[in-house]
Parts: C-alpha cells; structure tokens; sequence
C-alpha cells in the first residue's frame, strides 16, 4: 500500500510540474503575440476576459451548424472577422478560443495550436487534481462523520468521488447544449461518457490482466464481478433504448437516474447479509482503497503546520512550489480544506472568506447586492472561523467538522463545475479549428483524459495492493464506469429534459454512439464469459479486450471524423 502510494505521489509531482510549466510557458506566449499584434489587433485580450454564460436567444436563433462554415473560408483574416460577427460561434465558456485563435494568432497557426493544446493539458490537471486533491477528501470526510458503512460509502461518496470529472464533464456538455451551446457540446457528453466507459472497462482491464500474470493463483470475486457487469449491461440496454426513440421526458430521464439507487440498494443488502455470514473478508477493502489511496492512507501525515520538513525544501522542491502556485493557491484560498496533513489555519480563514464572495461572483457577476452580501458572509465566516479553529490542529468533533467538509464539498463542486465547463468549450472550439467533430474529442480525449487517473490507479492497486489488490482493480473496471455513466447521463438527461419540460428533450445522435454502445457491450459479454470459463481467473483472454479496443474502437469513429 505504502509503495502504491509512492508511485501515485511521484506521478502527481510530475504531472504538476508539467502543468505549472505549461501556465508559464503560456503566459509567455500570451505576452510575445499581444506586444506582436497590439497595433494591428488590439482587442486581442478581450477575448480572454471572463464572460458569463451567453443567453439561449444568442444562439438559439441561428443555429450552430452556422459556425462550421469557418473551414471553407479563404483565410484566418476571415474568419476572425466570421467569428466576432456571427453569434453561434460565440464561447461557451470563460474564454473566446476561436477568436484567440484566428485573431490573435493569425499569423502563427502552429502556435496557436500549440497555445490550445497546453491549456487543454493545463484544465485537464486543475480538473483531476481538485478532485482528488479537494473533493474526494471532502467526501471521504462527509461519509466518516456520518458512520457510513463501508459498502455505502463506497458505492456513493466514494464512487462520486472517483467520477467527478467524468460526472461534471457530462453535466456541463449537457448543459452548455440546452444553454446555446448547440448539438455539439451534447456530443461531447454523450461521446465522453461511453469513451470512458469503454477505455476504462477495456484497456484498463486488460492491463491489470497483464499486470495480475506476476501473482498467482488471483481468482476474482463471482458475486461481485457478475453483479457489476449487470448492472452496466442493464444500463447500457436503457441508454440504447434512449437514444433509438431520440427524445426523452424528465420521467424517463429521472428513471434511468435512480437505477443507480437501486444498485446502492443491491449492494446494502449484499453487505447485510455478507456481514450475517460466519466468515468474511474485510469488507472495506475492494470499496475505499482506490481512493483512499489518494492522500490519506499509509504514509505518514506531514507536520501538523502543513509545512514539509526543513529538509524536503530542495531547490527543485522550491522552483516546483513556485510553478505550480498560479494553479494552487487561488483553489487553496477558496476551497476550505481541514485534512490533518494539510491543516493550515491561515488557509482555512482565507476560504471561508474568500468562497462565499467566489460563489456570488459566479452566480450574478453583475448584481452589486449579490457581490456585497457574499463579502459580509464571507467576513462572518472568517471572524468565526478564526474564533473557532487552532493553529496547531484542524477541528476534531463531528459538528465543528461538518461546516468545513460540507463547505469544502461546495467549493470543489463549483471549481470542477467552471474546469469541466471550460474543458468542454475548449474541445468544442479545437473541432472547429482542425474540423473534426465534437463527438470524436469527446469519445477520445476527453473520455481518455479522465480515465487516465484509473489506468494508473487500478494497475497500481494490482500490483502492490496486497492479496485482494487485483480483485479491487477489476472491481473499479466496472463498478466506476457504471457509475460514471449512469449518474453523469441521468443526471444531465434529467437537467436537460427538467428545462424543457413538458417538452421532451432530443438528444442529437449519430452512428459512432450506436457503434459504441454496442462494443461495449460485446466487451462486457466476453469479459464475463471469459472470467465464468476459467473459474473466475484473470489471464491472456482478459487482455485480449485492450487489443479489441485499440483495433476496432478507432474504426467506429473514422466516419465520424470526416463529418
């Protein structure tokens, strides 16, 4: 366990070099072209300030399929002037990429392109690390101060907390669809969810597979594995069902939604009667070790002051704290965070002071009242957290406690909400630039992107996670992608169709969903026939689902991405 963790902490310092590397590197990028450009475009850095989320009539009325008439103008000139004019390739997020693209980079498309595709890896590292980093320590905190069982906690604060970005990706494409985003943004939800699923329950699989050959004798719990596969064959049953009759009510949506609750049911009653039995395993284990493998299992907690030791203060340590700040502190100061190894009461103040003005901001920027009343709450929050908290430990009692998490589940839900929203702008504007469709991106890297935290997890857990580490690697194959899709497409189905009803709420299809719906579920049929003729063991004929994957998945897009 200690030495899983090791490797995940090298991984997470690696990859925030790299990202707080990729910041600077942009910003001096961003700098060079506004100096090289300012007397010809001046109004290059008007299309990086915040913009709140464009009205419906904005693009409602023209239609998105307007905007694909960027490729067949003759030059960037153009389309600069194409996309300041016509409202459907307005942003729906943060920032107008299309217009930094063609406006201020004009000139130097390479560059551009490389400018967007930092910033791609830039949001897809702020988006893991504030779920790993903030809210799974929230909801690992939430589920202990409310006595949870162990199968509970797992199958719904854990598991929320492993699929927050895959879940919120769905929930914003969905979203910036119904909002103006156009059929598009729905694509990249839809083609998210199933590309996870399908990489997650394929390649990641079939990896640990490989990776499970060094241990012997490793047989995979029945019961288990045949209760998870179901339960996603079911799901992806209903989702076909959905997506052939092309609309869904909030009643249908609502539905396939709270099949989930009737897993959580499942498993609570798996639970009461396991535990009834004479003999039993450790019923925590295979629910709560991939997370808790994040932060706040073996190792040993840092200095209650939240400072690393004297000796840790490298100058590569130094120069890595200094890159990654811009992308640290602005979540560390409005995110309140009470893990006992990253206790600081000067931190805890500031976001309590600083989330309740955070999320005036972004509820009504324009609203002065609104802004005003979040800074006095901000203030209350601030003296009294002041007042309660020490300097030497975070709160211990369940009710001081629950004030922080419930605070810290907030903000990290709002911080993942604005990272996801802007993850799926960016990739929607990127498949206008190289004219590729949105479902693509969305079913590649995205899909791929987020489930590259399970690649690394499972496989770790597979390796070094003791006797049951392989059967908690398979576990989280298929118990996190049912999740992931049945909670991230019911709950944005659910939105969705809510804002339109009594309206049923059309889902835009084309052939690659229905291609990929149907390998997964060939996947899981010959996962399980698999496991089931060979008494439950892992081998070479489980892997042969990465190889199905990298041969024929790509194909099932290739029409897609001539569109």
């Amino acid at each position: 366990m200690a030495l899983s963790y090791k490797l995940l902490k090298c991984r997470r310092s690696a990859v925030a070099c790299v990202a707080g590397t990729s910041f600077w590197v942009l910003v001096l990028v961003f700098s060079v072209v506004f100096l090289a450009t300012r007397p010809r475009d001046a109004g290059l850095f008007s299309a990086v300030t915040a913009i709140p989320t464009p009205p419906a009539s904005s693009a409602l009325g023209h239609g998105q399929g307007n905007c694909q008439e960027l490729q067949s103008l003759p030059d960037n000139g153009a389309r600069c002037r194409y996309v300041r004019s016509h409202p459907p390739c307005a942003p729906q997020g943060y920032v107008d990429y299309l217009q930094i693209f063609y406006c201020g980079f004009g000139r130097w498309p390479w560059l551009g392109g490389a400018a967007l595709l930092l910033w791609l890896l830039v949001l897809f590292y702020l988006l893991g690390d504030t779920a790993s980093q903030y809210f799974c320590a929230s909801l690992e905190g939430l589920s202990a101060a409310l006595r949870l069982p162990p199968a509970i906690a797992g199958v719904t604060f854990l598991a929320l907390g492993n699929g927050a970005p895959d879940v919120l990706s769905s929930v914003v494409a969905f979203a910036s669809a119904r909002g103006g985003g156009g059929p598009d943004a729905a694509d990249v939800g839809l083609s998210s969810a199933l590309g996870g699923a399908l990489f997650v329950s394929t390649v990641v699989t079939g990896v640990v597979a490989v990776a499970a050959r060094s241990r012997d004798a490793v047989v995979i719990e029945r019961r288990a594995f045949v209760r998870d596969v179901c339960f996603l064959l079911v799901a992806l049953l209903y989702l076909l069902a959905v997506l052939l009759a092309g609309a869904v009510t909030v009643w249908a949506a609502a539905s396939f939604l709270s099949l989930y609750a009737a897993y959580v049911l499942v498993v609570g009653i798996s639970y009461c009667c396991a535990a009834a039995e004479p003999v039993s395993k450790p019923a925590s284990s295979d629910l709560s070790a991939p997370l808790l493998l994040d932060d706040n299992d073996a190792p040993p907690p840092l200095p209650v002051s939240g400072k690393p030791a004297a000796e840790e203060r490298t100058f590569p340590r130094r120069l890595l704290d200094v890159l990654h700040s811009p992308l640290y502190l602005p979540r560390r100061l409005t995110i309140p965070d009470i893990a006992t190894h990253r206790w600081c009461k000067t931190y805890a103040v500031a976001s309590a002071l600083l989330a309740p003005f955070l999320l005036a901001a972004i509820s009504s920027p324009s609203s002065p009242s609104v802004l005003v009343s979040g800074a006095v709450t901000g203030a209350l929050l601030a003296t009294a957290g002041a007042v309660a908290t020490h300097a030497s430990a975070p709160p211990r009692s369940m009710w001081a406690r629950l004030p922080w998490l419930g605070g810290g589940f907030l903000m990290s839900v709002l911080w993942s909400y604005m990272l996801a929203r802007e993850l799926v702008a960016l990739l929607v504007a990127i498949g206008f630039v190289v004219g590729v469709s949105a479902s693509l991106l969305g079913a590649t890297v995205l899909a791929w992107g987020n489930s590259l935290g399970d690649l690394v997890a499972n496989v770790a857990i597979a390796l070094h996670g003791g006797p049951d580490g392989v059967q908690t690697a398979v576990s989280g194959c298929y118990a996190g992608p049912a999740f992931n899709m049945v909670v991230g497409l019911g709950l944005s189905m659910t939105l969705a169709a809510g804002a339109r009803y009594p309206e049923p709420y059309v889902i835009p299809v084309d052939a690659s969903v229905y291609e990929a719906v149907g390998f997964l579920v060939a996947a899981l049929v010959w996962a399980m026939m698999v496991l089931l003729m060979r008494g439950m063991r892992t081998g070479r004929m489980l892997a042969c689902i990465s190889a199905m994957h990298i041969t024929l998945d790509p194909s099932g897009y290739s029409n897609d991405s001539k569109k």
